[in-house]
C-alpha cells in the first residue's frame, strides 16, 4: 500500500465521501464512441501530409501527419519517416487508442484524399453533447490551469479535460492534489473534439468514487510480467487492451453460440458437476468426498452421460456450456478446469454433425470478426466450407507405411514402433494410448487445416458407434485446427449390450494401469435400455477455439484465471 496515497484518501474522507453507495452512469465510454464515431473496420485509403512527429512502438513507428489546414491523424507505419517531410501514403482505417488511424501505411503515388474531409467523414461533432461517465485514471497530465487524462472502462477509453475556469479553483485543486493514476471516478460533462480530433469530455463536475492504494502497473508499456498477469488478472485487464479485448471476444462468443444452437430448436441443459461415476471421456478426475453422503464424488470430466439421458427422455436437441474438470497436467493447450461445448441431437449422425459443424463455425467467425479468414500464429487460416476431410488410418498409412491391420493387430509391433518414436513409457502403454500417441506424435501437428479426421479405431472411442462399413472402426471425427484438436464428435452407441461390453473393457484397461479408463455407469446402460434414439453428439473446446479467434498461443491468455502453483 502506498502511503502517500492512504494520505491523500484521508483528506479526502475529510471533505467528502470518496466511496459513495452509488454514482449514477448513463452510458458505458463505448456507446458514446459509437454515436460520434463512425467504426472503419480496415477500409484502404490514401492520405496526404507533412510528417509532424514520429515515435517508435511496438508496432514499427507511430507518426502525426497533418494536412495543409494542419488537421492531424495518426499513423502506424514500418516505415521510418523523416519529420518534417511530405508524404502520400496508403493504409487500412483503423481506431488506435481511440483515435482514426492509417494503419500499415506505405509510401504511395496514388491520389489522395485530404485528412479533413476523411475527419469529417469518421469522426462526428459532439455539439458538446451532456454526459455521465465512470472509470479508472489511466493517464494523467498537469498543463497549469488545465488537466488532461484518460477515463477507462471495460469498452475503451476517453479522453478527460479538466479546466479550472470551469471547475472552480477549488475543486481543481482537489483533483491536482489528491487524484491519481489508477483512482476510479465519475464526471460530469459535455464532449467535444480538441484541434487533433480526439472526442473529449469537458468535465464540469467530478467525483471521486474509489481510491486506488497502489499505483497502476509501468504506464506505456502495459504490464508484461507473465506470472503478476495471471495472478492478478485484474492488473492485466486495466493495463493491457488486449486482455480485456479477449474477455469480451469470449463472452460474445459464448452468447452467438447459445443463440445459434437455440434458434436451431437445442434447449440448454444443466448436469451435475458433482458426479458419483468418473465417466464419458477418458481422462483422470478430481476426488472430492460428501460428508453428509458419507462418500467419494467426482468432479465431471465430462457432461455426456447425463445429456445422453435426456435423449433418453425425449428432449431431441439438447447442448450444455459449462466446466469439465480433468486432473492432468498444465501446458499451452491445457488446464485443470475448462470449458466445453457438447450438443447432442437424436436422429443424426456424425456425417450431419460435420455439416453442422461448418454452418457453425461460418456464423461464430461472420459474427465474430467479419471474415472466414483468420490469422492465426502465422498460419493463414480458411474456414470456408467445405474443410477437408482424412481418414484416421490413411494418414498413419502415408506417415509409416503400415495399413490399419497393423496399428489394430500387431500390437508388439505397434509398441516397438512407439518406443522408436521416443514415446515415454511405450512398453508400458495399453494398446489404445499406444495408437493415440503415435497419431499425436505423427500427425497433429501437421493437421492445419482446418480438417476433418475420421473413422477412428473403435479401442479408442468406447462410446462411439461401430462403423456401418467396418468392425475394426467408430463413426467418430475430430476437427484439427492449426495442430490442435478443437472438436471431437460421433455418432452415438445406443446398443447397451455393447456398450457394457465396452465399459468392461475401459475397466481391464484401468487394471492395466490406465488412469484415463472410464468407469462402468450401471444407471446409463439401464437409460439405454429403455431405448435411445439415432443421436450424434460434439464436445467443442470453448478454451482452444478463443485461443484461435483471439491469436494466441496459451489457454492461460484465454481463461481469466488459470491454474497456477500456490506462491
Amino acid at each position: 500500500m502506498d502511503q502517500e496515497r492512504l494520505k491523500k484518501l484521508e483528506k479526502l474522507k475529510e471533505l467528502d465521501n470518496p466511496y459513495p453507495h452509488k454514482f449514477e452512469v448513463d452510458k458505458f465510454i463505448e456507446d458514446i464512441r459509437q454515436m460520434f464515431e463512425k467504426d472503419p473496420s480496415g477500409e484502404e485509403v490514401c492520405i496526404k501530409g507533412k510528417v509532424k512527429r514520429v515515435s517508435k512502438i511496438d508496432e514499427g513507428f507511430l507518426a502525426r501527419v497533418a494536412d495543409q489546414e494542419g488537421v492531424e491523424m495518426l499513423v502506424i507505419t514500418a516505415h521510418n519517416l523523416n519529420q518534417g517531410e511530405e508524404y502520400i501514403l496508403k493504409g487500412k482505417l483503423v481506431r488506435y487508442e481511440g483515435k482514426l488511424t492509417l494503419k500499415d501505411a506505405e509510401p504511395s503515388d496514388n491520389q489522395a484524399i485530404d485528412i479533413k474531409s476523411l475527419k469529417e467523414a469518421y469522426d462526428f461533432d459532439p455539439n458538446f453533447y451532456q454526459v455521465r461517465l465512470a472509470g479508472r485514471l489511466v493517464s494523467l497530465r498537469s498543463m497549469g490551469k488545465a488537466i488532461f487524462g484518460h477515463l477507462q472502462d471495460a469498452t475503451g477509453k476517453v479522453q478527460i479535460y479538466i479546466k479550472k475556469d470551469v471547475v472552480g479553483d477549488e475543486k481543481f485543486k482537489v483533483f491536482d492534489d489528491l487524484f491519481d493514476l489508477g483512482d476510479v471516478i465519475g464526471v460530469v460533462g459535455r464532449l467535444f473534439r480538441t484541434s487533433t480530433g480526439e472526442l473529449t469530455v469537458e468535465v464540469q463536475d467530478f467525483k471521486m468514487l474509489a481510491k486506488s492504494l497502489h499505483p497502476l502497473p509501468e504506464k506505456w508499456h502495459g504490464l508484461k510480467d507473465v506470472e503478476v498477469r495471471y495472478r492478478q488478472r485484474y492488473l492485466d485487464l486495466i493495463s493491457n487492451e488486449k486482455a480485456r479485448r479477449i474477455t469480451l471476444l469470449r463472452s460474445k462468443l459464448l452468447s452467438e453460440i447459445r443463440k445459434f444452437l437455440e434458434e436451431r430448436g437445442f434447449i440448454e441443459a444443466e448436469t451435475p458437476v458433482l458426479q458419483h461415476i468418473a465417466s464419458g471421456a477418458n481422462a483422470k478426475p478430481f476426488i472430492t468426498y460428501h460428508n453428509y453422503l458419507e462418500q467419494n464424488l467426482y468432479l465431471r470430466i465430462a457432461p455426456e452421460l447425463y445429456l445422453k439421458r435426456l435423449i433418453v427422455g425425449g428432449f431431441n436437441r439438447v447442448y450444455e456450456l459449462g466446466k469439465n474438470f480433468r486432473n492432468e497436467g498444465v501446458d499451452t493447450t491445457h488446464n485443470p478446469e475448462f470449458t466445453m461445448l457438447e450438443f447432442y441431437c437424436a436422429y443424426w449422425d456424425y456425417k450431419d454433425l460435420m455439416e453442422f459443424t461448418q454452418e457453425l463455425f461460418s456464423h461464430l467467425l461472420k459474427k465474430l470478426v467479419g471474415s472466414l479468414k483468420i490469422t492465426y500464429q502465422n498460419y493463414t487460416l480458411d474456414f470456408t466450407p467445405p474443410y477437408k476431410v482424412y481418414r484416421y488410418f490413411d494418414l498413419l498409412l502415408e506417415k509409416t507405411g503400415k495399413d490399419k491391420d497393423f496399428f489394430i493387430r500387431h500390437e508388439k509391433e505397434v509398441r516397438k514402433l512407439a518406443a522408436e518414436l521416443g514415446i515415454p513409457k511405450a512398453q508400458e502403454l495399453t494398446h489404445a494410448k499406444l495408437l493415440d500417441k503415435i497419431f499425436d506424435v505423427l500427425v497433429e501437428d501437421e493437421l492445419i487445416g482446418p480438417a476433418f479426421v475420421m473413422d477412428f479405431p473403435k479401442l479408442l472411442s468406447p462410446l462411439a458407434k461401430t462403423h456401418r462399413e467396418d468392425e475394426d472402426l467408430v463413426e467418430r471425427f475430430e476437427l484439427f485446427v492449426a495442430g490442435k484438436e478443437i472438436a471431437n464428435a460421433y455418432t452415438e452407441l445406443n446398443d447397451p449390450i455393447e456398450q457394457r461390453d465396452r465399459f468392461l473393457q475401459q475397466i481391464k484397461e484401468k487394471e492395466m494401469g490406465d488412469e484415463e479408463a472410464m468407469q462402468m455407469d450401471e444407471d446409463f446402460i439401464t437409460a439405454l435400455e429403455y431405448g435411445m434414439p439415432p443421436t450424434a453428439g460434439e464436445g467443442i473446446g470453448i478454451d482452444r477455439l478463443v485461443m484461435l479467434l483471439a491469436d494466441v498461443d496459451s489457454i492461460r491468455e484465454v481463461i481469466l484465471f488459470p491454474a497456477l502453483r500456490q506462491r
